[in-house]
Formats: C-alpha cells, sequence, structure tokens
C-alpha cells in the first residue's frame, strides 16, 4: 500500500485531532463511510464486495456451526524488543495457542483475508474474541484467535502474575508468527490481514505499527512461495491494517517510523484508563512516522464495552504510568527513569505509578458494541479492497 494511499486514512492536518475525539462518533462513521467508499471503488486484487463487513454483524446465536478448530504455531517469549534474536535465554522458543476460524465452505488460493485477535489482560472472552472471530468467519474472513496466557502457563496463571511475567512483546511475537503460520495456510490472503487487540493485547497492537518493532519480528514470504498470478509482491510480512479497541496509551516510541499501515484507535469516552491525550499524541507520532490514523471516541462508554460483564469496578488504573521505548528498544519508566529489563523491575515500576490509582469502571454496552464493530467494519473493508503493499 503507497504512502498516498495511506494517509487518506489520516485526518487532513495534525491540529484537528483534538477536534477528531471531541466530535464523537457521529461524525467520525460518516468519514469513514465516505473513505471506505472510495477505497471501495479501487481496483482491488480480488472481485469480492467487503461492503458486507460495514452491515449488521451476524447474530451470535447463529454460528454454532463455526466452533473454529485449536492451533499452535512456533513463538518465542522476549520479555522486551531488546531481547528479540537473542539465545534461548532472552528469546526462548514457545508453542504458541490459538484458535482458527475460517469461512464456511471451499475457497480459491489467497482469496481469503484475514484477522488477527490479541485478547486483554483477563484473557480469552467467549463474549469478545470468540464471538468476534466466529461472526468474520461466517462473513468471509478468517479470524485466529491467538491464547498468548494458555502459551505461558509456567509464567503465571494469576492475574497479576500473568501481567508481570508475560509481556506486550510475548503477545506480538505470537501476532507476527502467527501471521506465518497463516501465510502458510493455501486460502489465506496473507498481504491483507489486520491484527486487532483489545486493552492488553491493543497495548501490542499499537507497538507491532511501528518499524522498530515489525523489522524485528515480521516474518519472510511463505516457503514455498505463491505461484505465479496470485498477487504477491514481495518483501517481509506486514500487517496490512492495526486496530485496537479501547487501548491504554501507557508507552511512546523514540523512533516513531510506522510499517505504513494505517491504524483505527476505538476510544470509550468515560474510559478512565485511556488517557485521551496521550492517545492523540501517540496518533500524532505515528503519522509522523508514515501511517494513517483514526480515533474514534464513543461517549458515555467504558472500558470493555463487548465483554461479559455489566458496569463494575475493577483492578488499579494504569493511566498514570507513561513508558518510553528507546531506539536500542529498551523500555524505560518516565517516572523513575528506570529500565524495565525483566519482571522484578517491572513489577516496581508499575506498582509505584499504580501506588494510589483507583479502580476502573469496565461495563458492556450493546450499542456501543455494534456501533464499533461497524466502524471496525468500515476500517478492514477499505483495507482488504485496497492493492496489498509493495516491498518490505
Amino acid at each position: 500500500m503507497g504512502t498516498r494511499l495511506l494517509r487518506r486514512f489520516a485526518p487532513r492536518n495534525d491540529s484537528n485531532t483534538s477536534d477528531v475525539i471531541a466530535s464523537g462518533a457521529k461524525q467520525s462513521r460518516w468519514g469513514w463511510l465516505a473513505l471506505s467508499l472510495a477505497l471501495l471503488a479501487m481496483p482491488a486484487m480480488a472481485a469480492v464486495n467487503w461492503t458486507r463487513l460495514t452491515g449488521p454483524w451476524p447474530d451470535p446465536a447463529n454460528l454454532a456451526d463455526i466452533p473454529g478448530v485449536a492451533v499452535s504455531w512456533p513463538s518465542s517469549s522476549p520479555f522486551a524488543l531488546d531481547d528479540i534474536g537473542g539465545g534461548p535465554e532472552d528469546n526462548p522458543p514457545t508453542a504458541a495457542h490459538g484458535r482458527l476460524y475460517l469461512p464456511p465452505g471451499t475457497h480459491a488460493p489467497r482469496s481469503v483475508p484475514a484477522v488477527v485477535l490479541l485478547h486483554g489482560s483477563a484473557g480469552v472472552l467467549a463474549s469478545r474474541e470468540l464471538t468476534y472471530a466466529a461472526q468474520l468467519a461466517r462473513m468471509g474472513v478468517a479470524a485466529l484467535v491467538v491464547d498468548s496466557f494458555a502459551a505461558r502457563t509456567d509464567r503465571g496463571t494469576g492475574f497479576i502474575d500473568r501481567l508481570l511475567n508475560i509481556t506486550e512483546t510475548m503477545m506480538l511475537a505470537d501476532a507476527y508468527s502467527g501471521l506465518a503460520m497463516l501465510a502458510a495456510r493455501p486460502e489465506i490472503d496473507a498481504q491483507h490481514v489486520v491484527l486487532t487487540g483489545f486493552s492488553y493485547g491493543a497495548m501490542a497492537t499499537m507497538y507491532g505499527i511501528y518499524a522498530q518493532a515489525a523489522h524485528r519480528l515480521a516474518p519472510p514470504p511463505p516457503n514455498p512461495p505463491p505461484q505465479a498470478g496470485e498477487g504477491w509482491v514481495g518483501g517481509a510480512l506486514r500487517f496490512a491494517g492495526h486496530v485496537a479497541f479501547y487501548g491504554p496509551c501507557i508507552a511512546r516510541f523514540e523512533d516513531s517510523r510506522t510499517t505504513g499501515a494505517p491504524l483505527l484507535m476505538l476510544l470509550g469516552g468515560a474510559d478512565e484508563i485511556t488517557d485521551q491525550q496521550r492517545c492523540a499524541e501517540i496518533a500524532a507520532d505515528l503519522r509522523a512516522g508514515g501511517s494513517g490514523v483514526e480515533t474514534i471516541v464513543y461517549p458515555g462508554a467504558v472500558h470493555q464495552w463487548d465483554g461479559g460483564f455489566g458496569r463494575r469496578l475493577i483492578g488499579r488504573n494504569l493511566g498514570g504510568c507513561s513508558l518510553r521505548i528507546e531506539r536500542d528498544g529498551t523500555i524505560r519508566d518516565l517516572r523513575t527513569g528506570m529500565a524495565m529489563t525483566g519482571p522484578f523491575s517491572r513489577k516496581i515500576i508499575l506498582g509505584l505509578c499504580t501506588l494510589f490509582a483507583s479502580p476502573y469502571p469496565i461495563g458492556r454496552d450493546d450499542a456501543v458494541r455494534a456501533q464499533a464493530a461497524a466502524d471496525w467494519g468500515r476500517f478492514l473493508a477499505a483495507v482488504f479492497s485496497a492493492p496489498p503493499p509493495r516491498g518490505s
């Protein structure tokens, strides 16, 4: 996807970021509709009308015939970006776990786009990742639900232990290795795969758009390579788009260069764990780095609007935490200057920045869920209908 096309995902200038946020979901919806219609009019790799993704999504009660299948693939467990490529102590091999949902029926080679889903800190939820995956499959999109916690039970099974020992970088390693696994399947169009994350997984999803992360983790093209006429243009595999559902904007990268893929950020107007100003700053970084970014805020929505729980208070608010990813991959706490090098320093840093933090609200909102799915669907339709990215 060329730079000219990608920038069509961005607002006309960076100065209107606060206006996009203040306008709420209604104005952004019309912007996405116009964008989607424009992109859908462009030549695509396959004559598929992906506008089906922009309408009401399938009823979850009618998805029993798409149960998905358990899958596993080779991955690794780097604690931070600077551990990638290290020896088995710093970057130990790991068997990733997930569930793959394929559209019913038979499919031509390289004809099925896909979505890779990364769970939140509560793990994979039947009401969220597994439901979205089956809905996507019903609409003709393959979905890989990654379970980074299930792959690393030796590192922790309780809520706190998992957050201290299973990092965003490990989730991202699973995502990129999952992309390689998908690319090896004959029906998957590996150049039209979108990475989508929820909360904790959304943080990993946003990490994955930075060139600094992609260059270290992106897999090579499938082996054997696609046959002539399948539309492959070469280069290392990248995600064609990124979607972050209510992702806490905690970490900023010193090196803002991106893969060039677009990002859709979906935020709740009453979500206390996502700092909208900091998210706007990260969006500006990403635009400067080469990606188009669209932010949609749903007024009154709190965290995890598509989960299985009613309104309640949980956990400790991480909104006061602020990290920097340095050019060599080091994670540094901006409050203390400490480098986050392992579980012990991670525990100290997160403990200090949440020392006086209060619980934050979560709560399912079916109206917001439906609108967010429609906005997500418009983004997917635009990405799937666009020409594949060229080069690496």
